[in-house]
């Protein structure tokens, strides 16, 4: 294996900081006048006629409130762009909160989702750490706003989806919108030092380990109102970009890394209070690798499984290696086992070879199970939230978020 694709190498770490400022110029022509985030294309030209959404927006002032934080550029501009977009054309002033987004033509996309206003918690918190002008408002509204609507202090999660007024509450309960509440959660903690948002990353995590454990650490992603798994919702659209049936392992995966930092954060990475956490994040990434990698004889990551983890959408989605890098690494900080070490570099190698797209740039959003270029889910190339956060956090601190742990770090 190449020493560009070894943890601790100065070859590793110069491709990662290499394909970080890749990115970064990659993506610089996303804001549109108003300041909400385009989609962007192949190369990176904006896609105008497709919706100007708040949880692209709020992933690139993120984006670019890292490239600030790492030391990469002092121009907080491109994050405030977005930044302003989130304080103006997205925020709905008359009932709160904010739109899913922007029609290409300015039309209100219905809905107020958890998962945009954790995103939006999340940019604030990026762009504070970063200076951006407008950030400690936005923060500031954004908590409020998810405190009062979003989170069931009773049981310990975050309901899903409201109508635009916020008057009717969808019976949906989902725990992707609760995985980047963790991330928002946490974010905030480091942050701002608001102990209260640990705390609830950690009631959201002590629920999804005991629904994992229940399912052989493949975790249910749909439930009822009354929070009891839906483990047959969407069977008949298998690809649906959010709400897919059956278990996501690129989910599972992402879940061991978040419930590592939570525990590192909480208790220490050498108290043994931490070690039961620990090693479910184990068994999450171990059950999602042993289902997905490579099992329909390519490598990539399936998109789905059933409950018994045979494939289901065998595409690979780019956001799973990502978060497999993400992983990999975090897990070999804390265990110092050499098998996520080699990992790690096998997820790289496949990145290099097959995912990174080196005549446009970024990466590419969705292969087929040949690993040929698609475009059912994920045309073009929306954001680089995942990528960029998967050349930073192999090298970060396990125990804070990104964000935070660059303002520490430069």
């Amino acid at each position: 294996m190449e020493n560009k694709y070894r943890m601790d190498t100065e070859e590793n770490k110069q491709f990662l900081e290499e394909n970080a400022k890749a990115l970064w110029a990659f993506g610089r022509q996303f804001p549109s006048p108003g300041g909400s985030s385009y989609y962007l294309g192949d190369d990176g030209s904006p896609l105008k006629d497709r919706p100007r959404e708040t949880w692209i927006t709020s992933r690139m002032a993120h984006v670019y409130s890292l490239e600030v934080l790492s030391g990469k550029s002092s121009d907080t501009s491109l994050a405030g762009k977005a930044i302003s977009g989130l304080r103006g054309q997205l925020q709905d002033t008359q009932n709160g909160g904010w739109y899913a987004g922007l029609t290409a033509d300015g039309k209100i996309l219905p809905g107020k989702q958890c998962y945009a206003h954790a995103f939006v918690i999340l940019a604030a918190t990026s762009a504070l750490l970063a200076g951006v002008e407008g950030a400690k408002e936005l923060l500031t509204e954004a908590l409020s706003l998810y405190d009062a609507r979003f989170w069931e202090e009773e049981i310990g999660l975050s309901c899903d989806t409201w109508n635009t007024e916020f008057t009717v509450l969808d019976d949906y309960r989902g725990v992707n919108a609760n995985m980047h509440t963790v991330e928002a959660f946490l974010a905030v903690a480091d942050a701002i030092g608001d102990e209260t948002y640990r705390m609830r990353a950690g009631r959201i995590i002590d629920h999804v380990i005991g629904w994992a454990q229940e399912n052989e650490y493949r975790i249910p992603e749909h439930f009822t109102k009354d929070w009891e798994p839906d483990l047959e919702r969407n069977k008949e659209t298998p690809d649906d970009p959010f709400k897919p049936y059956g278990a996501t392992p690129g989910h599972g995966i992402e879940w061991a890394r978040l419930i590592i930092q939570w525990a590192s954060s909480t208790y220490g990475v050498e108290n043994k209070q931490a070690k039961p956490y620990f090693d479910a994040a184990k068994k999450l990434y171990g059950r999602a690798i042993s289902d997905a990698w490579n099992t329909d004889g390519a490598p990539g990551i399936v998109y789905t499984t059933d409950w018994n983890g045979t494939p289901v959408v065998h595409d690979r989605m780019h956001w799973t290696l990502a978060e497999a890098i993400n992983s990999s690494a975090v897990l070999y900080r804390v265990t110092k086992e050499e098998k996520y070490a080699q990992h790690y570099s096998m997820f790289l190698k496949y990145l290099d070879e097959t995912v990174l797209d080196h005549s446009c740039g970024s990466w590419f959003h969705q292969l087929d199970e040949n690993n040929r270029l698609k475009g059912t889910v994920w045309p073009g190339k929306s954001d680089l939230y995942h990528a960029l956060q998967a050349m930073l956090i192999p090298y970060s601190d396990v125990s804070v978020s990104i964000a935070s742990a660059l303002a520490k770090k430069y």
